[in-house]
């Protein structure tokens, strides 16, 4: 029993040193940046004046200008309608498709293999593709409707289309993603299940509903929460097809950060807005769990 416990002791030990290079990583990539973030947003830090980034005479003042920055309030609504808007269409479409392609055979084995496809794309790449879809000139969408003699407005630089542009191009990215995740809980459900429902007489819809809904749910909200914390770093798709435009239509809150951060030189208010962004995604992220964890337990 003595020589089994020092195992263990040398056991844990030998575990702890073996993790200590990766939680120094870490730490030095992830936890000390956001320290700095932070730091940083106490005080009124610009380019023009380093001295700045060391005054930390009001550190609550970038935290009382945001509530009356209509800019920033503006890019809050912006940002909560890309994320609505792009992670629903993204789960419920994800799930349809799961559903429909949960099927063994040949050719659904290379539909789902060519679904992935957007989702392994650099972003960059991703906005130059839908920049070429956007653009009437040279757009096979365009020539498409020109053929069926229907007029399509610009859609990137149309005060009523350009954040729809945006939400069909994020969600082409980011479909597949929840896709194979919900793809991969049905192939978990036993199909017995289904069986015995079928035996009693419920249809389609009531074993989707009954059956197949609670188990795929955890997952679900999984999908839903990722792409949450994701929805707001579609920075390149907005870059490159509207830039923020037209007006602020699609001023997201990350870009509006950056615009003070690089068109402003406001370093510190910059990043009193990103902070505030963060701790945002991360309340909804948690309501998120928690939603997930209710529907759980009345399931």
């Amino acid at each position: 029993m003595k020589e089994a416990g020092l195992l263990d002791a040398e056991r844990r030990s030998f575990n702890r040193w073996a993790l200590a290079p990766n939680l120094i990583v870490l730490f030095l990539i992830a936890v000390v940046p956001a320290i700095y973030l932070l730091a940083v947003s106490l005080t009124p830090f610009q380019l023009v004046n380093p001295g700045s980034a060391t005054d930390f005479s009001a550190p609550l003042r970038n935290y009382r200008l945001l509530p009356g920055d209509p800019r920033f309030v503006n890019s809050l609504f912006v940002q909560a309608k890309l994320s609505f808007w792009g992670v629903l269409f993204q789960v419920l479409l994800g799930m349809l498709l799961a559903l429909l392609l949960h099927t063994q055979s040949r050719f659904v084995e290379f539909v789902r293999t060519f679904f992935l496809i957007p989702m392994v794309l650099p972003p960059i790449v991703v906005a130059v593709i839908w920049k070429l879809i956007y653009t009437p000139d040279i757009s096979p969408l365009y020539y498409a409707a020109g053929l069926l003699h229907l007029a399509m407005p610009s859609l990137t630089s149309s005060v009523d289309f350009a954040l729809i542009a945006i939400i069909i191009a994020d969600t082409w990215e980011w479909l597949p993603f929840t896709f194979l995740m919900v793809l991969a809980a049905l192939q978990t459900i036993p199909e017995e299940f289904s069986e015995a429902a079928l035996v009693d007489g419920a249809n389609r819809f009531q074993i989707f509903y009954y059956v197949t809904l609670p188990f795929i749910t955890p997952i679900l909200v999984i999908s839903a929460m990722f792409r949450l914390i994701d929805s707001v770093k579609a920075f390149p798709l907005i870059f490159l097809l509207t830039g923020g435009g037209p007006g602020s239509v699609t001023e997201v809150t990350n870009y509006y950060a950056y615009l003070l951060a690089f068109d402003t030189n406001e370093i510190g208010y910059s990043s009193a807005v990103a902070v505030v962004m963060l701790l945002l995604v991360a309340a909804v992220s948690l309501g998120l769990v928690w939603m997930g964890r209710s529907r759980e337990a009345v399931a």
